[in-house]
């Protein structure tokens, strides 16, 4: 169901003002987050591969996308369940979140500069990925910084939100997924 719910809102994805046009969020991270909370890291990863293994199927990346996204989510979910898990409560749930926030906005620099920059400098030319993004934001004239100052700020954004919009779920289900912690 988890699973299901993710890859519906994978599909839903909106731009951020002020960002690079191909990076756009989507909430699938939400029920991955609260089935972290819920039953710990491995079955969010295993949400997070099924949704990503649907979306691949429309892959627009090659599927380097997705497979990048099953980093950022999975490592997102770890490091969130694992401390959410150690004392289940809503603060508990609220540091768990920025320690993930941190964690994505790491991991998601990483894979943008080791898979996803790589991967579409073979099918285009850098100046393809770069002029665009320069032309939003100056600071960002090269594959360096486009990570520092596009995806390193785009996944600590992402992270805020998905953050936020879990905590808010968190609050009206906190009993419900207390009840249901393996």
């Amino acid at each position: 169901v988890f699973a299901a719910i993710s890859t519906i809102l994978m599909f839903i994805e909106m731009p951020l003002p002020l960002m690079p046009p191909f990076l756009k969020i989507d909430l699938s991270g939400v029920p991955i987050l609260i089935i972290g909370f819920m039953y710990g890291p491995m079955p969010a990863i295993y949400v997070t591969i099924i949704k990503d293994l649907v979306h691949m199927l429309s892959s627009q990346t090659g599927c380097v996308g997705e497979l990048a996204d099953i980093l950022v989510l999975s490592s997102f979910a770890v490091v969130s369940s694992l401390v959410f898990r150690k004392n289940p409560s809503q603060k508990s749930a609220a540091l768990s979140m920025a320690a993930g926030a941190a964690t994505i906005t790491v991991v998601g620099s990483l894979a943008n500069k080791f898979m996803l920059i790589p991967f579409f400098s073979k099918v285009m030319p850098l100046e393809a990925i770069i002029d665009p993004c320069h032309a939003i934001n100056p600071m960002i004239d090269s594959m360096d910084a486009y990570v520092l100052f596009g995806a390193a700020p785009f996944n600590l954004i992402k992270g805020i939100i998905l953050s936020l919009l879990t905590l808010l779920l968190y609050k009206k289900m906190s009993g419900f997924i207390r009840s249901r912690m393996s």
